[in-house]
């Protein structure tokens, strides 16, 4: 069985993005709410994956305004979410139990941010035997100042060495279709 897997789609992200963030894929909240809308009329699953962090001062603490989802990543009242304390989404939660238990093989993901906790969960997903799709126009992409790294840099290489032997890497058009 497929599901979506959306990662990390919390506000923090649009605030980056509003604060003029060097980023890819301003419209991969649309891409995401388009893909959880077919997946939901085809009656597949979709899988909620979102970043905690207990340190009062971190955007991604329950109480912190980032930590919410964006409207485009708000689970169903069916759907489970899954919180996680890691980059990966199987690291610190029971993801990979559930997957099993609901006999779920292919996972198509989404989300962000595509150098950090989309790159480990996909990876740990195919090394956990899970056939892995990755939607790179639905897939959020930053910078790494320090490093003097730009968003597209980071994304174009991450999205490369996915392909190479972890992931498909498919457009939400191509998707949308199946």
């Amino acid at each position: 069985m497929k599901a979506l897997i959306i990662i990390d789609m919390q506000m923090e992200m649009q605030h980056r993005i509003e604060a003029g963030r060097d980023h890819i894929n301003t419209d991969a909240p649309t891409r995401v709410a388009e893909l959880s809308k077919a997946f939901r009329q085809k009656g597949w699953p979709i899988i909620h994956v979102r970043h905690r962090d207990e340190d009062p001062a971190s955007q991604f603490h329950p109480d912190a305004p980032g930590y919410q989802p964006m409207p485009c990543a708000e689970a169903l009242e069916n759907e489970p979410v899954f919180v996680k304390r890691t980059s990966s989404g199987f690291a610190s939660t029971d993801l990979d139990a559930y997957l099993r238990r609901e006999r779920i093989t292919d996972l198509v993901v989404t989300g962000a941010v595509a150098g950090f906790c989309v790159n480990s969960t996909v990876r740990a997903g195919a090394d956990l035997g899970f056939n892995m799709t990755v939607v790179p126009d639905a897939v959020i992409g930053f910078d790494l100042p320090a490093a003097g790294l730009s968003a597209r840099t980071i994304f174009d290489v991450t999205m490369a060495n996915l392909a190479a032997g972890f992931a498909k890497v498919v457009e939400a058009s191509s998707v949308l279709t199946q």
